[in-house]
Formats: C-alpha cells, structure tokens, sequence
C-alpha cells in the first residue's frame, strides 16, 4: 500500500513539473522583473487552468474504465490458472517406443 502511495506521489509532482515548465516556457518571457506582468501572469492562469482541467477529464475517464480493465485482467487470469491447473491433471505423457534396432550378437 505504501509503495502505491509513493508512486502516486511521484507521478503527481512529475506531471506538477512538466505542467509547471511547459507553461513557465509558453507564458514568461522576460525574466528582467521580478513579479510577472498582468498578461504573463494571466496566461499562467489559463495554462495552468487548462492542464489541471483536462488532467481532471483524464482521471475521471481513468475511473470510470479502471473497473471494467480490473475485470478483464481478473478474467484473464482464472482462465491462465485453470488452464494451468488442467494441465498439471493430465498425466504425464509416456516416452515414445525405441525403434527397433539391429541386434547384436556376440561370436564367442
């Protein structure tokens, strides 16, 4: 569970990173000034508004498909399992018959 949480995490302030650089790259253009200008400032808001937005579009269709990709993959193993477990019953197949050969006898 933990781990799941740390990785959670680390995707979070991944995509918080590339969102962060990608608008910093399109919006700020002079770095002379301290504070942002008003349209600098502006088009961050909408940058970053944008982003958060359609990453809320992504993880709503995420969980609404996690259900049905957790079923599938669930299925998919029972039918490996029993497939496996059918194959582990089968009794072990016997070892083809040696040809004959030409028999050797001895001139003593």
């Amino acid at each position: 569970m933990e781990q799941q949480q740390l990785r959670g995490l680390r995707d979070f302030l991944l995509a918080y990173n590339q969102m962060t650089e990608l608008c910093f790259q399109r919006c700020v253009s002079n770095l002379n000034y301290r504070a942002l200008s008003g349209e600098e400032e502006g088009c961050l808001e909408g940058c970053a508004g944008k982003l958060v937005r359609s990453n809320h579009r992504l993880m709503a269709a995420y969980v609404r498909l996690m259900p049905s990709l957790v079923q599938r993959r669930l299925s998919d193993y029972e039918a490996a399992a029993a497939a496996a477990a059918q194959e582990a019953a089968l009794p072990p197949a016997e070892p083809p018959a040696a040809p004959p050969g030409p028999s050797v006898v001895s001139a003593s």
